[in-house]
């Protein structure tokens, strides 16, 4: 395994570089609409795309990543919502562990279950501290993993966890508003976290402006993540 992609975010941190990764859920995707979205993602500056979700209804993981690989050279990431959300076909997983709850499973059990899958596949390994972010209503993360959020007005308590998960060996933070998220990732939280750990930080749920993506990046956040907002709305991404 190598860690050229975790090399490029690292990369992109310490020279101040904005990265931008496209969510694609696919229990959302109509597979024989795939390669046209991949198209509209092509016509923009998208370093990654990210494939998963909270939960997985069908089973078209793997032909899904190679239609998406097949219409596209950006580097395809999983972004699992359980052990079984795995494929050799893409170029790297990030290896959740949802720090902000307290369920076992999805702090170390799911982990157990999908190391000895991963450690027979080329895919890049890459160590994530999960956080959800109180967004303004549950979640489907938060339902599945049945875990509180981190409340919003409380970004010692994000940036303390995200702390901890880096002194585990953690490779980067991902705060996570969840899917449907009402509220962004408050930039007081990107801000705190960035102030005292050095690990890049992921934003993602809830961005639908070009405004609300720009203030996650002012902010500190190296990467943000955006979903259903590219496809309700393309022009979000015009003017980056």
């Amino acid at each position: 395994m190598n860690n050229s992609l975790l090399t490029h975010i690292k990369k992109a941190k310490k020279e101040n570089k904005q990265l931008l990764a496209i969510l694609l859920d696919p229990d959302k995707l109509v597979f024989n609409q795939v390669a046209e979205k991949i198209e509209k993602i092509n016509k923009h500056k998208v370093d990654f795309i990210l494939v998963g979700g909270s939960l997985l209804f069908t089973n078209i993981l793997d032909t899904l990543i190679l239609e998406i690989k097949k219409n596209t050279s950006i580097p395809v990431i999983l972004f699992p919502g359980n052990a079984m959300q795995i494929s050799d076909n893409a170029d790297g997983i990030l290896f959740l562990s949802l720090l902000s709850g307290r369920n076992p499973e999805f702090l170390i059990g799911n982990q157990v279950v999908a190391a000895p899958l991963l450690k027979q596949t080329d895919l890049e390994v890459i160590s994530t501290s999960y956080l959800l972010i109180e967004s303004g209503r549950e979640t489907t993360a938060s339902y599945i993993s049945n875990s509180k959020p981190i409340p919003r007005h409380k970004p010692e308590i994000a940036m303390a966890t995200a702390l901890a998960g880096e002194m585990m060996g953690h490779q980067l933070v991902y705060l996570d508003g969840g899917s449907g998220a009402q509220k962004v990732v408050p930039p007081e939280i990107i801000q705190q976290i960035n102030q005292n750990v050095q690990s890049p930080i992921v934003v993602g749920g809830g961005i639908r402006t070009t405004k609300q993506l720009l203030t996650a990046y002012k902010a500190g956040a190296t990467m943000v993540v955006i979903g259903t907002a590219f496809e309700n709305n393309e022009l979000l991404l015009e003017n980056l």
